[in-house]
């Protein structure tokens, strides 16, 4: 290629001081082609190839690639051919003993690539958010999980809020507004989306949607517009979408390592503070056009009706939680499912709040607390309690030291948990650690530690009435005084 300065040189000696183009080319060593082509164009050029250099190993599957990638323009967009995939039929169905970089390479460069045009957009301040969800990974207590972070991003100022769920159900989209439009301190006029299951309910024609209930109760609690991009068109809503990448690639890069969802979400909102200072100058601008907050947040949970079984159990979304076993003919329970809790109700009463399980084994949650009236009647059942196992590791050692030494040790396990009735669990738990490490994990010496921790006096006696009636005399103690004289004088 030649450079600037080599085509302004061949320019003056010709047009200026009258060279020849055979002389130019003698004299500079250089093609007289290339003077020609120096003379007609002012700017730099490049030599570009008539026909594609040959390739041994892709040429023989050529029009099969060409075949394949023509498939794909009438199959659905998520299911057509990467090059990874065309590498590996290439390799099952022919033969193929080239490199997959070579058919990457070659496939960049026969994929037709789009002929369409895109128009700029804009927003006036305030005016919109784009929202969008990203899966992500994180080490939460020392296990792997996926996660699904929540992003909405301010279209004119550019501050992006990021929030990680467990998953992208209804009640977490509700949720990842709620704490967006807070941390914003307003609402935009309208929010974009593509075309979420947990938003909308059916696509009609055109920008027209049918919306879940809950989502249209969202809207009307903020007071602000949906609009929805075409169906498989996410370029659409473009800002929100880069924005995911800059999320995942500066703020969960490394991988996290936490303790809860809760610490990696005080990380999140930290590094979102620290990219919002960044873009102070654009958001006190944004800021000052947002609709106001409404006086009271929208309670961003789903609501279903369900029956507090036999077991005391309450059975959402394939999970059984525990529940105070209600009086006969108060059956029905309302469950309000948030993100991370559920929440059972009974009339205007809270009966209990449980940590969100997002397994499918089955695995119930329960609270001891929930039991205790029945294993006072039911002692025997202490032995293969199922709560057990869901205390702290010295309840379930306790049970298996009392029941290797007596046949009826479950009864002393059983008074043990009857304790929480009593006592705070925390002091009944230390208590019975202490009892652990001097090797008696007894009823009554878990109480005594419990009754010390707690500062509270033991219960008062009952007297008996016919003890209580008795009058004890004075002792006469001159006897001993008499004793102890003889013995000093005997000796």
């Amino acid at each position: 290629m030649l450079r600037m300065v080599d085509i302004e040189c061949i320019r003056k000696l010709v047009l200026r001081d009258g060279w020849s183009v055979r002389k130019a080319s003698r004299e500079l060593r250089v093609s007289r082609q290339t003077v020609r082509k120096a003379l007609e164009s002012s700017g730099p050029f490049r030599y570009r190839r008539r026909e594609s250099p040959a390739c041994p190993a892709i040429d023989p599957y050529r029009g099969v690639i060409e075949a394949w990638l023509k498939e794909d323009e009438t199959a659905p967009r998520k299911q057509r051919h990467t090059a990874k995939r065309i590498y590996t039929r290439l390799v099952d169905e022919y033969g193929f003993a080239g490199a997959e970089s070579t058919v990457r390479r070659h496939v960049a460069r026969m994929r037709p690539k789009p002929d369409e045009m895109f128009l700029p957009l804009s927003a006036d301040w305030g005016q919109m958010a784009q929202v969008d969800w990203f899966p992500a990974k994180a080490f939460i207590a020392g296990e792997p999980q996926g996660i699904s972070v929540f992003t909405m991003r301010m279209r004119t100022s550019r501050v992006v809020f990021a929030w990680a769920s467990r998953t992208e159900k209804l009640e977490a989209f509700l949720e990842g507004h709620v704490r967006a439009f807070q941390w914003f301190g307003g609402v935009p006029r309208e929010c974009v989306y593509d075309n979420p299951k947990t938003a909308v309910t059916k696509i009609l024609a055109g920008p027209e949607r049918e919306e879940h209930e809950r989502f249209s109760s969202l809207r009307a609690h903020y007071l602000y517009e949906s609009h929805f991009c075409n169906a498989a068109e996410p370029h659409e809503k473009g800002s929100v979408e880069n924005v995911c990448g800059y999320v995942r690639r500066n703020a969960l890069v490394p991988v996290p390592k936490v303790d809860s969802l809760e610490e990696l979400n005080r990380t999140l909102l930290a590094w979102c503070e620290r990219d919002r200072a960044r873009l102070s100058d654009l958001w006190s601008r944004e800021r000052e056009h947002l609709l106001r907050l409404p006086v009271h947040d929208f309670d961003p949970a789903t609501v279903a009706l369900a029956h507090v079984n036999r077991y005391s159990l309450v059975t959402y979304d394939r999970n059984r939680y525990s529940a105070p076993r209600l009086p006969k003919g108060q059956q029905p329970v309302v469950v309000c499912a948030y993100a991370n809790q559920i929440k059972i109700v009974c009339g205007d009463g809270v009966l209990d709040v449980h940590q969100r399980l997002f397994g499918r084994d089955n695995e119930p949650s329960f609270k001891l607390e929930h039991y205790l009236e029945a294993l006072e009647r039911k002692p025997r059942a202490a032995m293969h309690l199922a709560v057990v196992p869901q205390l702290p590791p010295a309840y379930a050692e306790a049970r298996r030291l009392l029941c290797a030494w007596r046949r009826d040790g479950y009864r002393e396990f059983a008074e043990i948990l009857l304790l929480h009735r009593e006592f705070p669990a925390e002091h009944v738990q230390a208590a019975l650690e202490e009892a652990l490490s001097k090797g008696m994990p007894h009823a009554q010496v878990v109480r005594q530690l419990t009754l010390n921790r707690s500062g509270r006096p033991p219960a008062p006696v009952a007297v008996p009435e016919h003890l209580a009636a008795l009058s004890p005399h004075a002792p006469v103690l001159a006897c001993y005084d008499r004793l102890l004289a003889r013995e000093a004088c005997e000796g």
